[in-house]
């Protein structure tokens, strides 16, 4: 694996998280806490790998960012989902792990409360995060030099 290969396992690492985020709450709604419990243990786990892929990422390029190549309108949707995913990413780490600590605790309604926060910023940043990925190296991606 090669380090320009990174952004494509951990677009692929958020889209898994974000299927189980979605699975999680679908399994709580339908009152199958082992199932919820299975599900959300299972998009902290792949969050966190994605969090040390990222990481791993910005020190391998040196912090070096790929540049936005696409012009006219989209820039300002890009650059609007950037800077809110940015804002809302460093919140995740605490809201996650506050909302699962209160549910292995079995504090069940500040974990409600705290769960009604947390899961749209979570499966916001989730999405986005694969948006990003697309963004910059799908859609709008640099021309090979020539």
């Amino acid at each position: 694996m090669n380090v320009s290969d990174i952004p494509a396992l951990n677009a692929s690492l958020n889209a898994i998280a974000t299927v189980l985020i979605v699975a999680g709450l679908v399994s709580i709604k339908s009152r199958k806490e082992e199932l919820h419990r299975f599900f959300m243990g299972a998009a902290l786990i792949v969050s966190a790998v994605f969090l040390v892929g990222y990481v791993y990422h910005k020190i391998a390029v040196q912090g070096v960012h790929t540049p936005f190549n696409g012009v006219g309108a989209i820039r300002y949707v890009y650059y609007t989902m950037l800077i809110t995913h940015i804002i809302l990413a460093a919140a995740i780490p605490v809201l996650v792990l506050r909302t699962a600590y209160l549910g292995i605790k079995d504090r069940r309604e500040l974990h409600k409360k705290w769960a009604r926060i947390t899961y749209p910023i979570w499966l916001y940043v989730s999405v986005t995060g694969v948006l990003v990925y697309f963004f910059l190296y799908v859609w709008f991606q640099q021309a090979p030099a020539a």
